[in-house]
């Protein structure tokens, strides 16, 4: 396993909106980028990581809120109900912070390492970090769901470092 360059909108702003093609190849490369992903994840204190943050365009996507790592590959969205109001960042915008309204609870399908389909649900930060990993894959990223970006006082009361 590897740690990888996380990309950042200020190095390759462009790279991040483009639409990733999906998977169709379950082999041995594959599963060292989603090992790669994972460690690169946890390296960077993250929640949730896409392919296309570390260079690649594929549709592939490692979750961790805390119960362990969670990889979807070609994964779709097929329900979402409710609505929460998060606090979100990205690892690929560093130190900017913004209040965003996304679903309270998603039904997702996807694919596992081995091509095999599973689909789960989830709420609260699971629902929120499967939208924005989601949504990397198709070129969009969390600004674009903010109503207000975190002030640097309101990130210093949080304990979140301004990078």
């Amino acid at each position: 396993m590897a740690i990888r360059n996380i990309i950042t909108i200020e190095e390759e702003g462009p790279f991040l909106h483009k639409k990733c093609r999906p998977v169709d190849r379950f082999n041995q490369r594959l599963w060292t980028l989603l090992d790669d992903m994972a460690e690169t994840l946890h390296e960077a204190n993250g929640v949730g990581l896409a392919a296309i943050q570390v260079g690649i365009l594929r549709r592939a996507v490692v979750i961790d809120i805390g119960d362990g790592v969670r990889e979807l590959i070609n994964p779709v969205i097929l329900e979402k109900s409710g609505e929460q109001e998060c606090t979100e960042g990205c690892l690929s915008i560093p130190g900017k912070w913004g209040i965003t309204k996304r679903p309270q609870h998603v039904k997702v399908r996807a694919q596992d390492r081995k091509g095999n389909f599973f689909e789960y649900e989830g709420d609260g930060l699971l629902a929120t970090a499967s939208c924005h990993e989601i949504d990397h894959l198709d070129g969009v990223l969390f600004l674009s769901h903010v109503t207000r970006m975190l002030t640097s006082e309101e990130l210093e009361h949080m304990n979140i470092p301004e990078e």
